[in-house]
């Protein structure tokens, strides 16, 4: 691995300053780590959950060697380019709506960018980011006992050499800031905000505004799309809505899960 300071224009992170900004009393968040390295920051608060950890737990790593993204993929950024964290939350409302976290979590990355970084990021359902088309960040949520780790990988500082087929970064589309320290500051906080309205309407998505919120980023809707499904089989209509349990409505059928492809935008438009 490189010295962290190598590189001047990726300079590391530092938990001593990023825990006294975000990490308070009556706060949502616990604790915020930071390592230089490892296998998976969701195996580790995973591991952390089932060991008892409280939640609001927040673990950031510059270089994961093992991150994984929706569907097995893997999640692959060079060390300090981009963001790369997990949360542990423990949500106290019905089970049912857990579907909704990490829909949540898109929504406010999407606002936290927009608003810190002056770019306009789009969801696809269920919660990737894209940017200009192209794929800005993923989100993946796993659930253990009472407890949800949400993953995060955002492409900040990434070249566009570095950058995957089909990926984006914040510096790649010239966003007017690129400081990955504000811009986590800027995510966490978001992250709290959307999360304690949502905890305090007991997880309705409809009462709290984030299905609007969500249905508004939705670049999904109206767009005419393929969904792999994990049996094997697929789906082509036109996406028109997310229901009230953060399902795709696709030609009056719902999806719980599947990869979408969009296709082409329907002459309808989105709703």
């Amino acid at each position: 691995m490189s010295h962290p300071y190598s590189e001047l224009d990726r300079p590391p992170l530092s938990a001593r300053t990023l825990a006294p900004a975000l990490v308070r009393p009556g706060g949502l968040w616990t604790s915020l780590t930071v390592v230089a390295e490892t296998g998976s920051t969701n195996a580790d608060l995973l591991a952390a959950a089932q060991a008892g950890a409280p939640s609001g737990a927040v673990l950031v790593a510059e270089s994961q060697t093992a991150g994984r993204g929706r569907l097995d993929r893997t999640w692959v950024s060079p060390p300090r380019a981009g963001l790369t964290f997990s949360i542990l939350l423990r949500p106290e409302v019905d089970r049912s709506a857990w579907s909704w976290l990490p829909l949540l979590v898109g929504v406010a990355v999407a606002e936290a960018i927009e608003r810190h970084a002056e770019v306009e990021a789009r969801l696809k359902w269920p919660n990737d980011l894209l940017l200009d088309g192209l794929k800005l960040a993923g989100i993946l949520a796993q659930a253990a006992d009472d407890a949800v780790v949400v993953g995060i990988g955002l492409n900040v500082l990434t070249r566009l050499a570095e950058l995957p087929p089909g990926g984006g970064s914040l510096l790649s589309a010239g966003a007017v800031r690129t400081d990955r320290d504000p811009v986590l500051r800027a995510v966490l906080r978001s992250i709290e905000t959307q999360y304690l309205r949502w905890t305090d309407a007991g997880g309705d998505a409809e009462a709290c505004g984030l299905r609007a919120a969500y249905r508004s980023s939705c670049d999904t809707l109206g767009h005419q799309v393929d969904i792999t499904l994990p049996t094997g089989g697929s789906y082509r209509g036109v996406a028109t809505d997310v229901d009230v349990a953060g399902r795709l409505v696709v030609d009056g059928r719902t999806f719980a899960v599947g990869d979408v492809t969009h296709v082409r935008r329907s002459a309808a438009g989105t709703l």
